[in-house]
């Protein structure tokens, strides 16, 4: 059983590592995935998964160098579980799917909807600017704290690393979109971690 945890969380925390990677191969060049007579996606996709493949591979060798293991360090890696779940639901609240997956980015002339785009600053979005990577984040956290691996840590501290300059790359992108809308927001609402209190 430990071993089955450990590899879905080594696995899991394979894939969450790529996010950020993944999301800097279509925002930057948004554009000419736009200008695209076929779905990006089909490049895209593979793409990434071509990505777990070779963080699987890079860190494959050391998916079972714990720095602990114990039953009670799942109690807590629950609770960021059940944190990460509650925060993706608040966050697809006013997103759809395809909005969350950034369809309408790339594909915005073939779907009329995607045209017009809107802030979203209710809800959770009120909290935190980008729910969806402190989603991401808790469920890493909540493998590495688990397993308590060594290259879920690892996996996990490279995600926050290339997602900093990926929220920085998103911010700059909405500012251009939204103008002085989002730079109040973005003074107004923390990124990730929400104030206490606040």
């Amino acid at each position: 059983m430990l071993w089955l945890l450990q590899t879905a969380g080594w696995l899991a925390c394979v894939v969450y590592s790529t996010i950020p990677m993944f999301w800097l191969m279509i925002h930057p060049r948004a554009q000419r995935w736009r200008e695209r007579a076929r779905s990006p996606y089909r490049v895209l996709v593979p793409a990434w998964i071509t990505m777990w493949v070779g963080v699987g591979a890079l860190t494959g060798p050391w998916r079972q160098v714990a720095l602990y293991s114990t039953a009670w360090s799942w109690a807590p890696a629950g609770l960021l579980f059940a944190a990460g779940f509650w925060i993706y639901a608040q966050a697809g609240m006013h997103f759809s799917w395809a909005q969350l997956g950034g369809l309408p980015e790339i594909r915005q002339q073939e779907i009329p909807e995607h045209r017009e785009q809107h802030l979203v600053t209710t809800g959770i979005r009120a909290r935190v600017r980008h729910p969806v990577y402190l989603g991401h984040l808790c469920e890493m956290l909540a493998w590495s704290v688990g397993t308590g691996l060594v290259v879920c840590w690892l996996l996990t501290g490279f995600a926050m690393i290339t997602g900093a300059v990926m929220i920085r790359m998103e911010d700059a992108e909405l500012e251009r979109r939204f103008g002085e809308e989002y730079v109040a927001y973005r003074l107004r609402v923390p990124a990730v971690l929400p104030r206490q209190g606040g």
